[in-house]
């Protein structure tokens, strides 16, 4: 009797914890996508801020640059407005 029971069951029990699977690795990977983008500044010949934003963030990957994969680095500014806070490339 209970091996008739437990063989109905284990198709369901799988079942049951695909799903849950399905939904706990569906909500990972939408909170990684919530990271407010910073601005980045490059620094001209006198080491201070140009004008030039570039979109960056501060998660730790690969440091931000003007252009995607070339230029000078952006930096963030710190709260005296001096551009030495390294960025990230989103």
């Amino acid at each position: 009797m209970k091996t008739v029971l437990l063989k109905k069951m284990m198709p369901l029990a799988v079942f049951a914890l695909g799903i849950a699977g399905a939904f706990v690795t569906t909500s990972m990977q939408s909170t990684s996508k919530d990271v407010t983008p910073e601005i980045g500044y490059t620094l001209d010949a006198n080491n201070e801020c140009s004008d030039v934003e570039v979109a960056c963030n501060s998660i730790p990957k690969q440091v931000c640059l003007q252009h995607v994969t070339s230029g000078p680095q952006a930096f963030a500014k710190d709260e005296n407005g001096n551009c030495n806070i390294v960025t990230y490339r989103p």
